[in-house]
Order: structure tokens, then C-alpha cells, then sequence
């Protein structure tokens, strides 16, 4: 068969990676499904969604009643482990803000750190933008410098930094997408982890051990604990946004800190929670970067296709991971336990952050042959349980030769749509 003639019947699907494209065929009879979330076609106005959630807050007050002209006030924003546009966010917040009366030198800018490594200079004004960066006090948070403020019914301690619970008015930004143990991310995640202590941030990530606490479940009992947590601080306002996978703004919320979050997962569940019929094979990329920058983050495109895949069947997770596994501690699990129930066994019985990950991988691995094609070494991909692929391509065609009738999907942004199997 010439090859004009074979493109009939193969259906080519295009797959971030990095931030380049594959494109991969699948012979026609053996094509399942394109798993895409469910975006907008028409995209408003960036700047009009911004505004219009500003302005109509979600069981709040206005934010011209919760300021006044003397208020210090703490903006929380995202790190650059995140995605949130955050430069996007300010303007008008900001904009606002000046109209109301408030000067920049009462304005305080913090990084929710969480756990992660602190940022470069380069790194904070890229987030924020070289204008703001240049005028208004940026500042990270400190895990160390953080004051008790209660306890949660969980047990988790609040300890927060000392220069969000010094001001007058507490601000929380981000973006809402799914999550796969708080459920969602976005909401009270600004407060907790995102400028907690280390003691604090470590007792709320063990519930993540719990079986409900999974990706797309808003009662998941770390994000309870995350909103039990807002009890003891008084964050004034939310302001969060939804963006899609070409990472346009698509919807904002304002308000209640849990109230104006709920309304944000609505939008969220609409958008990316697709039913599928389990199918053999799925193929998903984690949506090239900075998604699939490192194995790390790689591991999200991971939980979200399970759903997609029949027990005993196969995934191929496209990921470039130019950063390598992305934390030391999931390298160092990886590395160090030699079988999937090594690792699940050490997990339930020493919880240690990055280690969840390598237990989650471990999880999947003994339901779903897992095929891994990046730019790791073979070394690393064998030890995160995965069999190396450097051909996505050749791996499906060799997939396909062992079971000729296979069903194929394809998940092109893995790292944002959630399968549920029908």
C-alpha cells in the first residue's frame, strides 16, 4: 500500500512535548477516542473576565468595603512551580486597589513557597512583571518565620508567615485546576501550603494517604484541612482563575475564600472531567511545558489517564523531563527501593513528601504496564517503574503487532483533563 493511500485509514494525532509537537498515527480501526477537555471556543475579553469577577464577588463584600485607605495589605500569589498567569491578575486587581485609595507602599507581594525551593530574582519578575516588581514590595515566604494560630480538627498546627498574619488585609490569588490528592487546586492552597510552616505543610500533605483524598474530589480531607485551616486566618478575599490548555483566561472568581472557590471547580469539572469507556492502550502527554518539564510534574498526566485505561492495559506517557525526576526525595525513592511493593510498603509506613509520588507511579505500576518515552536516561525511567520508550510511535506499533485489536486513546493534555471511567 503506497503511502497516500495508507493515511486514509490512520488517524494522526498531534502530542506536546516540550515545547515542540509529535505527531503519532493509529491505524483507523484501532482509534479510540481524542480525550480533550470541553474549552471555550469563543474566548472573552482577558481583561473583562478579570474585572467582572472583581467587581461581583461570591458572598463577600465588595473589596472597596473591605479596604480602606490606611489598610497594609498582603497579596498571596503563586510561585514559579505554578502556572498561574499571575502578571495577568495584578493589573486590575491593582488598578483597583489605587482607586480605592491605597498607595503601592502599602502593598506587600508573597510568594507562597510552600515547600519548594526559593525563586531568582528573574524567576519573581517574570510572575508579577517588571513594572509591578519595580514598585510594589516583593517578598517570598519563609517556612521558618511562620506563627502558630491554631489547630485544625485534623490535628494539622496553622502556622503561617508573620507578614501575611501583620496585615490588614489578606488577599489570595491563583488558578483552579484539578488536583491529584487536594482534589483542586486554588482557594484555601494559598494559605495552606502556600505560606505555611514546614510542620504544618508536612501533617496536612500525610492525609493524602486517605482513599478519598484523589484528584477531582472537592471533599478530599486534605483540602478539608486546608479550609479548616482559613478558619484561623482571616483571609478577606479570593480571586482565582480558570485557564485553558493554550493558557488563555477563561473564567475568574472573587469572593469567599471557599464559597468563590467552589464556584471556580464548577467551571473547572465542566471544562475537564471527561467519561470515557476504558480502552487497551492510552497514549497521553502531559501537555509539554512546563508540564512535562520534569518527572515530578510529569506523574499529574499519570493519575488523570488511569481512568482511561482497562486493568491490565498499557499507558505511554509522553514527557520530555529536561529537569530530570524534578524532587530529591522521589529520586531518591526511586533509586534507592527496588520493587513497586517496596515502595508502597515504605510509604504507608513513613510518610515523606516526594516519596508519594514514587508510591503513587508504584500503585499504577502493578495495574497498568506503564511506557515512558522522554529524555531521561533508561536508568532513571526503569527506576520510576516505567519501561523506556524513546519512540512513542514504534512502542505503539509494537503494542498494536501483540494485539492487533487494541483500542487506542489519546490524551493530548493529560496534565489538565481527568478521565472517569463509564
Amino acid at each position: 500500500m503506497n503511502y497516500s493511500l495508507s493515511l486514509q485509514y490512520m488517524t494522526i494525532v498531534e502530542l506536546p512535548y516540550g515545547k515542540t509537537k509529535i505527531n503519532i498515527d493509529i491505524p483507523a480501526k484501532n482509534f479510540g477516542q481524542k480525550i480533550l477537555p470541553s474549552e471555550p471556543s469563543h474566548l472573552d475579553q482577558e481583561s473583562e473576565i478579570l474585572k467582572e469577577a472583581l467587581l461581583n464577588p461570591t458572598n463577600s463584600k465588595p473589596l472597596k468595603d473591605i479596604v480602606s485607605s490606611s489598610s497594609k495589605i498582603a497579596i498571596l500569589v503563586s510561585d514559579a512551580t505554578r502556572s498561574c498567569p499571575t502578571e495577568k491578575l495584578l493589573q486590575p486587581l491593582l488598578n483597583l486597589l489605587y482607586e480605592y485609595g491605597i498607595k503601592d507602599h502599602q502593598i506587600t507581594i508573597v510568594f507562597g513557597l510552600g515547600l519548594h525551593r526559593k525563586q531568582t530574582i528573574d524567576e519573581m519578575k517574570y510572575i508579577v512583571g517588571n513594572n509591578v516588581y519595580s514598585k510594589i514590595k516583593c517578598i517570598e515566604h519563609d517556612r521558618f518565620k511562620c506563627r502558630y494560630v491554631g489547630t485544625t480538627k485534623i490535628g494539622t498546627p496553622v502556622e503561617v508567615f508573620e507578614e501575611v498574619l501583620d496585615s490588614d488585609t489578606i488577599i489570595c490569588t491563583g488558578n483552579i485546576e484539578l488536583h491529584y490528592y487536594a482534589g483542586y487546586s486554588g482557594g484555601a492552597k494559598a494559605i495552606l501550603p502556600g505560606v505555611s510552616s514546614e510542620k504544618s505543610i508536612i501533617s496536612n500533605h500525610k492525609l493524602m494517604i486517605h482513599e478519598n483524598a484523589t484528584i477531582g474530589n472537592i471533599m478530599s480531607p486534605v483540602r478539608m484541612d486546608m479550609e479548616d485551616a482559613v478558619n484561623f486566618v482571616n483571609v478577606d478575599f479570593l480571586y482565582n482563575v480558570i485557564v485553558d490548555s493554550h493558557k488563555n483566561i477563561v473564567a475568574a472568581t472573587a469572593g469567599n475564600v471557599i464559597d468563590a472557590h467552589r464556584k471556580g471547580v464548577s467551571i473547572v469539572d465542566k471544562m475537564y472531567k471527561v467519561e470515557v469507556e476504558p480502552a487497551d492502550i492510552v497514549v497521553v502527554s502531559a501537555g509539554g511545558y512546563p508540564k512535562d518539564i520534569n518527572l515530578y510534574q510529569a506523574q499529574k498526566a499519570l493519575e488523570n489517564a488511569k481512568g482511561a485505561v482497562k486493568d491490565g492495559g498499557s499507558i505511554i506517557i509522553v514527557a520530555e523531563c529536561t529537569d530530570g525526576f524534578g524532587n530529591t526525595t522521589f529520586e531518591k525513592w526511586n533509586r534507592e527501593l527496588k520493587t513497586p511493593e517496596d515502595v508502597i510498603t515504605k510509604f504507608n509506613q513513613e510518610f515523606e513528601l516526594g516519596g508519594h509520588k514514587a508510591a503513587f507511579v508504584a500503585k499504577l505500576s502493578k495495574r497498568s504496564k506503564l511506557y515512558l518515552s522522554s529524555d531521561l536516561p533508561e536508568m532513571d525511567v526503569k527506576s520510576a517503574f516505567c519501561i523506556p520508550s524513546k519512540s512513542i510511535q514504534e512502542q505503539l506499533n509494537d503494542l498494536l503487532a501483540k494485539n492487533p485489536n487494541a483500542i487506542v486513546h489519546v490524551m493530548p493534555f493529560g496534565g489538565l483533563t481527568l478521565t472517569t471511567p463509564k
